[in-house]
């Protein structure tokens, strides 16, 4: 188990099932329309918010289509990316890679050698409770569809507090408790194993920012549906999701009737228009690093805000 000591935790998650699991991107490719939807309405929301960054932490950058979105919005600003897995890393710096060499090739029409040419994001392997940057080192961090993977998030935020400087923001999404619970009704049919991450509820996740040290934390929720033809469809969409890191899964694989009355399951909960519904409960949050209260040794810091003349 990858449980550290004085800290909940959100779930047994195997880290190194997970980057496991993240290895392979061919096989999330399938899931990848979920995360872009994300990352629009994430947008949206960010869109409401004024700040103009120097740095930007994408936490679980992927293969870093979000960096691109985020150096879009914030063009004067670095953009760095952090993934536990090397191989989304390598996608992310091939996709980069690409990118910026159409975009010098069009830009030496026009311009003289050596100018136009862009450096792109810095990619960092690493975990989230961990992170290889000094305090104060970013004013955004962003974490798409990420935070769920990890089994310690009120460390994760604390560290994520650590590095951002005062006043920046936190916006993060991640999956809620609802998520996947169709598949979780069809497998109690078949044995009592999780099969499934018990995904944590939007106000821990509030109460874990507070205790965290962030200010005036915003959560909110939306469910989204999406609906298969056939359960092996959903199935594979599932397993394109991630998969099931928890160091308590099942290891054997299912017997053939057990395994049918999870197929029957879901057959049954078709829809008025023959399709099989999976649910996803979409978690909102973002916060910002207040002032600090206290100095390092302890004396309180009172501020006097002086009237505008």
């Amino acid at each position: 188990m990858s449980s550290l000591p004085d800290s909940s935790l959100s779930a047994p998650i195997d880290l190194n099932r997970v980057r496991t699991l993240f290895d392979d991107p061919a096989r999330l490719v399938e899931s990848n329309f979920l995360r872009r939807e994300v990352a629009t309405r994430m947008h949206e929301r960010l869109a409401l918010v004024r700040i103009t960054p120097e740095r930007v932490l994408d936490a679980g950058c992927g293969e870093g289509e979000d960096l691109t979105t985020l150096q879009k919005r914030f063009p004067k600003a670095a953009m760095l990316g952090l993934d536990a897995s090397p191989a989304m890393l390598a996608e992310a710096q091939a996709a980069q890679t690409a990118a910026l060499s159409s975009m010098n090739r069009l830009l030496q029409q026009w311009l003289p050698a050596g100018m136009g040419r862009e450096s792109g994001a810095n990619l960092l392997c690493g975990n989230f409770s961990q992170l290889p940057f000094g305090i104060n080192a970013v004013d955004l961090v962003w974490s798409n569809l990420a935070l769920h993977w990890h089994p310690q998030p009120d460390r994760v935020f604390a560290e994520w507090r650590r590095v951002l400087r005062q006043d920046g923001l936190l916006m993060f999404s991640c999956f809620g408790p609802d998520t996947f619970k169709e598949l979780r009704a069809a497998f109690a049919q078949a044995d009592s194993e999780p099969h499934a991450l018990p995904f944590v509820d939007m106000h821990d996740f509030g109460d874990m920012l507070v205790s965290a040290g962030f200010s005036t934390p915003v959560m909110d929720m939306e469910t989204l549906t999406v609906t298969y033809g056939s359960v092996e469809k959903l199935m594979g969409d599932v397993r394109a999701f991630g998969g099931n890191p928890l160091d308590t899964r099942r290891r054997a694989l299912l017997g053939k009737q057990a395994w049918q009355r999870v197929v029957d399951v879901l057959e049954q909960s078709r829809d008025a228009d023959g399709k099989i519904p999976l649910t996803f409960e979409i978690i909102y949050g973002h916060a910002f690093r207040p002032a600090p209260r206290t100095t390092a040794s302890g004396e309180s810091i009172v501020r006097f805000d002086l009237p505008k003349k």
